[in-house]
């Protein structure tokens, strides 16, 4: 009797530990994360020698994306348990993971090895495998795709099988998907009731920019099964994306009724701040912050929607504010260029220009792809800070990453001409202008007062045929518009004077000059005067 009862506990505990296994991996795959991570807790602390609870332990972490985390429970796994196929295949996991491909393949054949017998449990280290081969940074969908094969065979009603070939098959052909749809489609055939693979092919369509199609098979998915959370969160994130904000709140509402935690709400918040929805970003960081879920990323996001959601002086301050939490706790390998542009920004918006120019300077030399971003945009803020020594640094920097645009050209020509008056560079930038812009007025105007200050004595009257440009260009009936009026003004004054004192004097050509400036400004007090009129 008392080993009947010893036996009969054991099959109970054992009955248990698989329900709780198979909440705990549900839980996973309905990114209640924090849900279960505290089932797989609590079945380590159970069983601390059962290496196929660390083994899934870790693949929660995985689909959470700390691949960290991940990896120290499949070295758990495998440090605690060698009598199971699973721990073997977390070994091999962390070694793929890491490059090392001929050393992982060993301890996936040893996995292969305990499950000569076992069809089921070889299909379920297939998919272990698999899955690491499809969504590891380091791929191999073609072996993942052979296995599959073989653990469909051997598991034919375990949809995972179908899932996980169809990931591989639509990462493998991203440009065809039709057979990835067929796969994940087929999931219905074996389960009626699964939405899991309708999310799937949804997501295709939604990549492929298809709103509609997208939109009708979350719909399905919801209808199959209303309680599965990715397909409202998937639904809210493609309504996001095509602007249907009202919409997508209803979905992000209820995702959060079935998902009710702080991951959770933590995902909301992320998908506001994605979709630019940054003053309700705001409300839902520091929601976040007062029940005491903080991190560097929820500092960066507080930080850029403050700048974004109606700047006024309290946002600034709590943005700069945000900012240096952000700094005081983000490791230095997860800080972007980015964020010394926005903590610049803030600081140039409370006014504190010469602190917002110094993180300005941070941002691009962070790396070259910041570099070929920012430095037009800050040299411009020198420029505008009549720090035009900095502006012309910058702007040459720049040249050596990319091609000078003819307005980032005609930019750095003003710099020139206004900081060190090297009048000779300043007129070869506004000449390379007028090669990419040859119909550009300004830059016919500052190439003449570049050449005017060469020649300002008029000796040569250089500046001549570049104010002669201006009148051509500029037609009749525009000249007084208010961007035309004091170029062409400044042009006719000019060749007044040319065609009145040089060596080709023409004393109706300058009249017809004057009276260009009498008819845009008829008191112009030196056109009346010339002209006669009183």
């Amino acid at each position: 009797m008392k080993t009947l009862f010893l036996i009969g506990a054991a099959f109970l505990s054992s009955l248990t530990f698989g329900q709780t296994l198979k909440d705990a991996i549900y839980k996973t795959d309905n990114e209640r994360y924090a849900d279960a991570i505290k089932d797989f807790a609590a079945l380590v602390k159970a069983d601390p020698m059962n290496g196929e609870f660390y083994f899934y332990y870790g693949d929660c972490y995985f689909d959470k994306g700390l691949v960290d985390s991940a990896k120290m429970m499949w070295n758990k796994s495998f440090e605690v348990d060698k009598l199971r196929a699973l721990p073997f295949v977390a070994a091999g996991h962390v070694l793929w993971i890491d490059g090392k491909k001929p050393e992982a393949k060993l301890e996936f054949d040893k996995a292969f090895a305990l499950t000569k017998k076992d069809k089921l449990k070889r299909a379920e280290v297939i998919r272990g495998m698999a899955k690491i081969f499809i969504k590891s940074d380091v791929k191999d969908y073609d072996q993942a795709l052979l296995l599959l094969e073989e653990a469909i065979i051997k598991d034919p009603k375990n949809e995972d099988n179908l899932l996980l070939k169809g990931d591989a098959l639509y990462a493998k052909t991203p440009d065809n998907a039709s057979l990835a749809i067929k796969s994940y489609l087929a999931v219905l055939d074996i389960n009626p009731k699964s939405p899991r693979g309708v999310v799937r092919v949804a997501k295709i369509y939604q990549a492929a920019q298809n709103q509609e199609k997208a939109n009708e098979m979350y719909k399905q998915a919801k209808q199959i099964d209303s309680t599965y959370a990715p397909a409202y969160r998937a639904n809210a994130e493609l309504n996001m994306l095509f602007g249907k904000k009202k919409a997508a709140i209803e979905d992000w509402q209820k995702y959060l009724k079935l998902n009710n935690n702080l991951e959770a709400r933590y995902l909301y918040t992320n998908a506001l701040f994605n979709a630019k929805q940054y003053c309700e970003a705001i409300t839902e960081v520091n929601n976040l912050n007062a029940l005491n879920f903080s991190n560097f990323y929820t500092e960066r996001m507080l930080a850029f929607s403050y700048l974004e959601c109606n700047p006024d002086s309290l946002s600034i301050k709590s943005g700069l504010e945000a900012s240096d939490r952000f700094f005081a706790i983000v490791p230095a390998n997860m800080v972007s260029y980015l964020d010394f542009k926005t903590k610049g920004a803030l600081l140039m918006k409370a006014g504190m220009d010469s602190l917002g120019l110094i993180e300005y300077e941070k941002a691009i030399n962070y790396n070259e792809v910041a570099a070929k971003e920012l430095t037009s945009e800050v040299a411009k803020m020198y420029f505008k800070a009549k720090k035009f020594d900095k502006s012309i640094e910058l702007y040459t920097k720049r040249s050596q990453l990319v091609a000078l645009t003819s307005a980032e050209e005609y930019e750095l020509g003003k710099a020139i001409y206004n900081g060190p008056k090297d009048y000779v560079l300043a007129d070869s930038a506004f000449a390379r202008v007028l090669r990419l812009s040859p119909s550009y007025t300004p830059g016919y105007l500052w190439r003449a007062r570049c050449n005017y200050k060469l020649d300002s004595a008029n000796e040569r009257w250089a500046a001549q045929p570049y104010y002669e440009k201006i009148i051509e260009l500029v037609k009749v009936e525009e000249r007084s518009l208010p961007a035309n009026k004091p170029l062409v003004l400044e042009a006719c004054r000019y060749l007044c004077d040319y065609y009145a004192k040089s060596t080709a004097k023409d004393l109706v050509k300058a009249k017809s000059f004057y009276e260009i400036i009498y008819q845009i400004d008829p008191n112009d007090p030196t056109a009346k005067i010339a002209l006669g009129i009183k």
